[in-house]
């Protein structure tokens, strides 16, 4: 029989109001597609129907100033040059330009980890069999993680002729931290090259990508930042610009422009779409700095990440008490993410493939109104929960899932 009653309330967040959530939901899985305010929503309504009462002269004459200060808010977040940051859809895409762009010789390497998002591993698999290049897989500890374990296990799978590390800020499946600082730094020593894949990152954590010095960085602004879906990003080091081309060519190619970059000329038109969910990247950037009132001015965002860490972290204590289970890594790993591993054997089963929601994800919507991911991890039967915290989010949350695992028979005796 289907649990209709909403998710406890006794202390909700005050900022919920700021998104169009379903009240009778419990959402705890920001981290799949990020959730937009109503605000920012608005913004892009006013965009689309200016673009559609006059496509061109908004295509033609509008687009690159609202482009230019829109990546102008995020290069600050981001503490990076414009000139060297363009927009995509989504860090997927930016990640498949990459590694389209590169000339691979047969034998060169391509690292990744057994945590990387399962999208972006496939994106690497197949530009190592198109060019006969090696996928390499570094093992990396979940349970009893480090700082010094993940840098010792990414380091030991590097092999002469490694090209390219494609690493995690904030791991998907597992909601670790890598310590990405140190990563790439220890990996340039060696010769090699990283992308970071921050999809996660943006708004999660405090970003200095110009000073983490890495090849590439590629992040979403749909997720953490709460943009509209089909924002992402592409940052490339200076060096590392030339032959760089997105995933669809277009105009940019044969196009020379003093007054812009080539990078810019490349992937700011890439045929026609609807441009306006990236015009309203710094727009959400601003609404989240304003996002909470009580914080000093200039420090909103940052506040907000505190916050959603410290949510994340009680709510995990919670629930690893609940099961009965140690949580797999220390406090300072998390940033507004968890993932706990579920009882072996539990009902019902797993799916039979990783891309289909797993039927207990189905149950915990269906049956009481939670949604929350389950995923195979490292591969079935095993199971991890991951949940997220973002601004909407509270407590009392999180509490009604340790209590509903309890009523499906999840806890220990």
């Amino acid at each position: 029989m289907s649990d209709s009653s909403p998710p406890h309330h006794a202390q909700p967040s005050p900022y919920a109001a700021a998104w169009d959530l379903d009240p009778a939901v419990g959402f705890l899985n920001h981290g799949s597609f990020g959730a937009c305010p109503r605000e920012v929503l608005e913004r892009q309504a006013r965009l689309r129907r200016e673009m559609e009462a006059e496509p061109v002269r908004f295509m033609t004459r509008r687009l690159e100033p609202l482009l230019d200060e829109s990546r102008a808010v995020l290069a600050g977040l981001l503490r990076v040059e414009a000139g060297d940051l363009v927009f995509v859809r989504n860090a997927t895409e930016a990640v498949g330009s990459v590694l389209r762009s590169l000339t691979l010789a047969p034998g060169e390497k391509l690292l990744v980890t057994d945590h990387a998002y399962n999208a972006c591993r496939n994106a690497v698999e197949f530009v190592a069999d198109r060019s006969g290049a090696e996928l390499v897989v570094a093992r990396v500890p979940f349970q009893g993680a480090s700082d010094d374990a993940i840098v010792e296990a990414v380091l030991a799978a590097v092999e002469p002729g490694t090209r390219l590390a494609v690493l995690d800020h904030v791991t998907s499946p597992t909601a670790l931290v890598l310590p990405i600082e140190r990563l790439v730094a220890r990996l340039a020593e060696r010769g090699v090259d990283t992308l970071v894949d921050g999809a996660h990152a943006p708004g999660m954590l405090p970003l200095d990508v110009g000073r983490l010095g890495a090849a590439y960085y590629a992040g979403n602004c749909h997720k953490w930042l709460c943009a509209p879906k089909g924002a992402g990003f592409l940052h490339v080091r200076r060096d590392r610009q030339q032959g760089l081309q997105p995933a669809v060519i277009s105009h940019g190619y044969n196009t020379r422009r003093p007054d812009r970059p080539p990078l810019h000329l490349a992937f700011d038109w890439t045929g026609t779409s609807d441009p306006t969910a990236r015009l309203c990247v710094g727009h959400a950037i601003r609404f989240l700095e304003g996002l909470m009132a009580n914080a000093p001015a200039g420090d909103g965002l940052a506040a907000l990440m505190r916050r959603n860490h410290e949510l994340a972290v009680a709510a995990r204590r919670i629930l690893a008490d609940a099961l009965g289970t140690p949580p797999p890594c220390p406090d300072d790993l998390l940033g507004a993410m968890a993932a706990l591993r579920l009882p072996p054997n539990i009902d019902p089963p797993p799916a039979a493939e990783p891309w289909q929601i797993d039927p207990l994800q189905d149950r915990l919507l269906t049956d009481f109104n939670i949604e929350v991911p389950i995923y195979c991890w490292p591969a079935p039967p095993q199971r991890l929960l991951r949940i997220s915290a973002q601004a909407y989010n509270h407590l009392g949350q999180y509490e009604r899932l340790a209590e509903v695992l309890g009523e499906m028979g999840l806890m220990p005796s």
